[in-house]
C-alpha cells in the first residue's frame, strides 16, 4: 500500500495480480491496474503522485502512469520474486529487494537497471532509502540489516539481528532506522555507523 504525498489517493497491491487506485476522500475504487502475471507484493508512488512502481512474484517491477492508468514499462533483471520497492524523494530512481538475495537500482526516466547490490546471503524482504537519496537500508532473511552506498553499490555497514528481519524504515530526518522481524523484536538504530539505539 502507498499513499500520495497530498493524501488524496492510495494504491494497493494484491494477491490477485492487480493494483487498485483509491480515492481517500470517498473511499471508493476508481481504477484497476492489470499487467503482472503473479501476486503483486509491493508498490511505491513517486513524490509528484504521477507514477507508481509495483513489485511482484513474477520477478518483475512495473512502472505505471496513474493519470492514464497505463503501464509505462516492465523492469526485468531479478531472477526470483521481488518483495519490496522504494523510490527516492526526487522521483528519479527506485531500489528493489528480491528473493534472489540482491537489490537493484533503477533509473525511472530511462527505465533501465543502474546497478545490482550484492551482499545478502538470503532473501531481501524490505528496503528503505535515505531522504537525500544517497543510501539505502535493506532487511534480509540472513538476519542482517545492511546500509548501502547507492553511488558505488558498496555495503557501508551491517547490523546483525537476532532473527530474520522482514521490514525496515528510515525516519524523515534520516537519523534513525527501525527494523522488525519474526521474533517480534523492533530494533531502533542510528543510521550513522548503525549503532544500536533504544529497542
Amino acid at each position: 500500500m502507498a499513499i500520495t504525498l497530498d493524501g488524496k489517493q492510495a494504491v494497493s497491491a494484491s494477491g490477485d495480480k492487480t493494483l487498485k487506485l483509491w480515492d481517500l476522500a470517498t473511499g471508493g475504487e476508481w481504477a484497476k491496474l492489470v499487467g503482472h502475471s503473479d501476486e503483486v507484493t509491493a508498490v511505491a508512488i513517486t513524490p509528484d503522485g504521477k507514477q507508481a512502481v509495483s513489485a511482484s512474484w513474477d520477478t518483475t517491477l512495473k512502472l505505471w502512469d496513474l493519470a492514464t492508468r497505463s503501464e509505462l514499462a516492465t523492469l526485468t533483471g531479478h531472477r526470483k520474486s521481488v518483495y519490496a520497492v522504494a523510490i527516492t524523494l526526487d522521483g528519479k530512481q527506485a531500489v528493489s529487494a528480491s528473493e534472489d538475495k540482491t537489490l537493484k537500482l533503477w533509473d525511472l526516466a530511462t527505465r533501465s537497471e543502474l546497478a545490482t547490490l550484492t551482499g545478502h546471503r538470503k532473501s531481501v524482504y524490505a528496503v528503505a532509502i535515505t531522504p537525500d537519496g544517497k543510501q539505502a537500508v535493506s532487511a534480509s532473511g540472513d538476519k542482517t540489516l545492511k546500509l548501502w552506498d547507492l553511488a558505488t553499490g558498496d555495503v557501508v555497514a551491517s547490523f546483525g539481528g537476532d532473527g530474520v528481519l522482514l521490514d525496515c524504515a528510515i525516519s524523515p530526518d534520516g537519523v534513525t532506522v527501525v527494523a522488525g522481524g519474526r521474533l517480534g523484536r523492533v530494533h531502533c538504530l542510528r543510521l550513522e555507523g548503525l549503532e544500536t539505539g533504544e529497542e
